[in-house]
């Protein structure tokens, strides 16, 4: 099958694999981007995907939290361009969308989109909002936390509000201080993790992994024991890269103790309960103007 230009720089650019690489396992995979990535990594082409797709969409990150502290919220609006973000009408729909969210509690977008604002739906009010900029605007997703017991919150925004973290910790004994709560909602702002700890990778992407891995070393003659362990060590490894707790944590002095245990030096008692990372356009890719496509068509209009 015909593999496109664009496809191929895509794979290049999650994969880092050479070009003829990332064309040869787009035909072997007929064209399916997710099986091209397995193919790579199997041959030993390619390193794992980075959890972020390409970011290409425009819009903003807003982050607020209610009048009683209780409950907090993250939210991504998205548009076409940068400029929009910038308008003083996009930042206050994505600001009034944020308390609407924190004090309304929807379930998800479409209870959102139900919601009412200003004597209007937040639909009717999307529509009002996209007919004045001429832009397309709406809401793609959005998280909340709420408080309970011992918890403690954290959030940081990056500047430019592309990024923003939601960090949720269990203090029992109240000694987490709001520099170290916010330097870790900043380690996962850079550093990007999947999952809190190891106990919440699910068992089929660790047996995918390992299914890699055994293709990657299927010519070695190694006993079947050795293979077992050489397998559990780049699983260990893995786990320490996409883990929260077990990353090396950005700030510490020596560069090697990771987030679980720079908590626990502060209370054996702390607990990171969850986190929430949102990135403007993450996963979502632009459609590319085809200059010429566009020209036959208004010709054709």
């Amino acid at each position: 099958m015909a593999i496109s230009l664009e496809t191929v720089k895509e794979l290049r650019e999650k994969t880092s694999a050479g070009m003829m690489d990332c064309k040869k396992a787009l035909q072997e995979s007929n064209g399916d981007l997710e099986a091209a990535i397995d193919y790579l990594r199997k041959k030993g082409l390619a390193t794992a995907a980075k959890k972020a797709g390409r970011v290409a969409a425009e819009g903003t990150i807003v982050v607020t939290t209610s009048g009683d502290s209780k409950s907090h919220a993250v939210v991504e609006v998205n548009c076409e361009t940068d400029f929009v973000t910038k308008t003083e009408d996009f930042q206050n729909y994505s600001k009034e969308i944020a308390e609407l969210i924190v004090n309304e509690k929807p379930a998800d977008l479409d209870a959102l989109l139900s919601c009412s604002m200003g004597g209007k739906t937040v639909k009717e009010v999307q529509t009002d909002i996209v007919a004045k900029i001429g832009e397309n605007i709406h809401v793609r997703r959005f998280e909340t936390i709420q408080l309970e017991g011992s918890d403690k919150v954290t959030q940081y925004v990056h500047p430019g509000s592309k990024i923003a973290v939601l960090a949720l910790f269990d203090d029992p004994n109240g000694k987490l201080d709001e520099q170290l709560a916010r330097e870790v909602a900043m380690h996962v702002a850079a550093m990007n993790p999947m999952y809190v700890r190891s106990e919440d990778v699910p068992t089929d992407f660790i047996e995918k992994e390992k299914e890699i891995f055994m293709e990657q070393m299927a010519n070695e003659k190694k006993p079947p024991e050795i293979m077992e362990k050489i397998i559990q060590g780049k699983i260990s490894k893995q786990l320490k890269e996409i883990c929260l707790e077990d990353q090396a944590f950005v700030k510490s002095e020596d560069g090697k103790t990771s987030v679980k245990n720079t908590l626990k030096n502060v209370d054996p008692g702390i607990k990171i309960k969850s986190f929430v990372r949102l990135q403007v356009g993450e996963g979502v890719e632009k459609k590319k103007a085809d200059l010429a496509q566009e020209v036959a068509e208004m010709v054709n209009q």
